[in-house]
C-alpha cells in the first residue's frame, strides 16, 4: 500500500515508483557493506546504474574540444550572453556540457553564481541556524531516500547526506513562507554531485524561484495548471495519445507531478538526466513539456501499442515503466530538439489555463513570481557585472614550465639581497628525487596517503572547488 508522507503542508505520495531507484532504507543504512563496481557516474547499483545502451559516447578529442570551447565560454560569460552568440550556448547544451564543467555551467546558466556574489555569507549566515524544527524533522527522515545507490549518499551521515541537509534546511529559512517539499530533495541532490553546498544552495533557489515557480508551495497549484498546459499540448502533438488518456479519465496531475517536480532525476537514466538538466537550465522549462510530451508519445501514440493498455490499471503501469528505447540519451536528446513547443506556445496555454482555473476555482492562493524561460531570461531581468561574474578559483597552483617575462627576471637579478634560487632539476639532483614534470608509473605519497584516510568532511565553495 502506498505510504502519505506530511510536507509543506501537503500529502505527498511515497509509493512504489518512488522508490524503484533504490530508497531501501537497509542498504543506505549499512551504506555499502561490500565492495560493489561503481560506474562513471557514482552509482553502485539501481535503476540509474549506467548501461552502455543508455549513453552516447564521446570520442576523448571531441570532448577535449568541447572542455576548450566552454572554457572560453565561461571566461567571458557576459559576451556570450550576448543576442548574436547564446544561439551558440544553446546548441552546445543541447550536445551536452562535458563532465568537468557541467557544474560551473549549470552555476552560471541558472544565475547562481550572480546570487551567490551578489550574497556573500548569505549562507553560512542560513547554514549556522538551527533551522524550524518541523522542517528539520521531516528533512531528516528524507535524506535516506535520495540516491541511496550513489556512492555519495549511500553512507547515513556521510558529507553526501550533510551537505543534502544543508542545502534543504537553508532553504527553509530563506523562504520559511514556503519551507520544505519532498520534491526538492532529489533536485538537491543532483546538484550536489556537481557543486559545493553553496553553489547547490544557488542554483535550487534559482530553480525553485526562477524556472519553476510555485512548484514547490502548498497547494500544488503550479503544478496543476502545468498539467493541464501539457494535455492541451498532447492534445496536438500526440492526438491518439491524447484520446486515450481522456477516455481512461487519468488526468495530467496523476502521472507528470514527478516527472516534473524532480525534473525528471527519478524516471530517466542518468546520462538521459544530465543531457535533459543541461537543456532545461538552458532553455527553460518548455524542455520538460518536450520530454513528457516525447515520452507520452511514444509510448501511447499509436493503437499498436494502446493493446496493452485497455483501462486505467494497465495504462499507469506502462507509463510507471517506459520502454527503455525511448529514454536513451540520443533518442530522446534529438526528439527533443525536433518538437517545435516553444515558450510562446506554453505561455499562450498557460494564459488561458488561468482563465479557466479562475472560473472553476477563483484565484490561486499562491502568487508566485512570472516564470523566466532559460537562461537568457534570467540574465535579462537580473544584469549581472562583470565582477559578479568574475571566476574567483580557491585552489591555484604554479607550474614548474610556467612562463616567466624577461622584465620580470632582470628584476630579480637587480634584488642583490635575494639568492639565486636552484634549478627543479638541480634539487632533484641533489636530493635524488623524481622529476615531478615527467610521468610516472607510482602514485605520489601524498596522494596515496589522502586516497586512504579518505575524506570525512563536507565539501563547501571556499575550501575544495574541485569542479572548478
Amino acid at each position: 500500500m502506498a505510504k502519505t508522507k506530511q510536507g509543506n503542508g501537503l500529502d505527498m505520495r511515497v509509493s512504489t515508483e518512488y522508490s524503484k531507484h533504490g530508497s531501501e532504507p537497509e542498504v543506505n543504512g549499512n551504506a555499502i557493506s561490500e565492495e560493489k563496481p561503481v560506474d562513471k557516474y557514482g552509482f553502485t547499483g539501481g535503476a540509474q546504474q549506467y548501461t552502455a545502451d543508455s549513453i552516447e559516447e564521446i570520442p576523448i578529442d571531441v570532448l577535449r574540444q568541447r572542455e576548450a570551447k566552454w572554457l572560453e565560454m565561461l571566461n567571458s560569460w557576459d559576451k556570450w550572453m550576448a543576442k548574436n552568440t547564446r544561439r551558440l550556448i544553446k546548441e552546445r547544451c543541447q550536445k551536452g556540457i562535458p563532465p568537468s564543467l557541467r557544474g560551473r555551467a549549470w552555476l552560471y546558466l541558472t544565475g547562481g553564481k550572480v546570487k551567490r556574489e551578489q550574497n556573500k555569507g548569505k549562507f553560512q549566515e542560513l547554514d549556522d541556524q538551527p533551522g524550524d524544527p518541523k522542517w528539520v524533522d521531516i528533512i531528516e527522515r528524507d535524506l535516506h531516500r535520495q540516491f541511496p545507490f550513489h556512492e555519495m549518499f549511500s553512507a547515513r551521515g556521510g558529507h553526501g547526506q550533510q551537505d543534502l541537509f544543508r542545502v534543504l534546511k537553508a532553504y527553509t529559512l530563506h523562504r520559511p513562507e514556503e519551507g520544505y517539499c519532498q520534491a526538492q530533495a532529489p533536485v538537491a541532490a543532483v546538484l550536489l554531485m556537481h557543486m559545493p553546498a553553496e553553489d547547490a544552495f544557488w542554483v535550487l533557489v534559482q530553480i525553485c524561484e526562477k524556472y519553476l515557480p510555485g512548484y514547490y508551495s502548498k497547494g500544488l497549484e503550479a503544478i496543476q495548471l502545468d498539467g493541464e498546459i501539457l494535455r492541451a499540448l498532447l492534445k496536438k502533438v500526440s492526438p491518439v495519445a491524447y484520446r486515450h488518456l481522456e477516455n481512461q479519465n487519468l488526468g495530467p496531475i496523476l502521472y507528470m507531478t514527478e516527472w516534473f517536480m524532480c525534473a525528471f532525476s527519478r524516471t530517466l537514466p542518468w546520462a538521459s538526466v544530465l543531457r535533459v538538466w543541461d537543456m532545461f537550465l538552458c532553455e527553460g522549462v518548455k524542455i520538460l513539456f518536450r520530454v513528457a510530451l516525447v515520452l507520452l508519445k511514444y509510448t501511447l501514440g499509436s493503437q499498436e501499442k494502446l493493446k496493452n493498455c485497455q483501462g486505467l490499471y494497465e495504462t499507469m503501469q506502462v507509463l510507471k515503466a517506459i520502454p527503455p528505447q525511448y529514454m536513451q540519451e540520443g533518442f530522446l536528446g534529438r526528439e527533443i530538439m525536433e518538437l517545435s513547443v516553444s515558450e510562446r506556445d506554453i505561455e499562450k496555454e498557460h494564459r488561458s489555463q488561468l482563465r479557466l482555473w479562475k472560473d472553476g476555482h477563483g484565484e490561486l492562493h499562491c502568487k508566485s513570481p512570472p516564470r523566466m524561460h532559460g537562461a537568457r531570461a534570467v540574465m535579462a531581468a537580473e544584469p549581472p557585472s562583470r565582477r559578479d561574474l568574475k571566476q574567483r578559483p580557491t585552489i591555484i597552483v604554479e607550474s614548474p614550465l610556467a612562463f616567466v617575462p624577461e622584465e620580470d627576471k632582470m628584476a630579480d637579478n637587480q634584488k642583490s639581497s635575494v639568492k639565486r634560487r636552484p634549478k627543479q632539476d638541480e634539487i632533484i639532483k641533489e636530493e635524488g628525487g623524481v622529476n615531478p614534470c615527467l610521468p610516472s608509473t607510482e602514485p605520489s605519497p601524498l596522494l596515496t596517503a589522502h586516497t586512504e584516510q579518505g575524506s570525512t568532511n563536507s565539501l563547501s565553495s571556499t575550501e575544495h572547488d574541485t569542479y572548478l
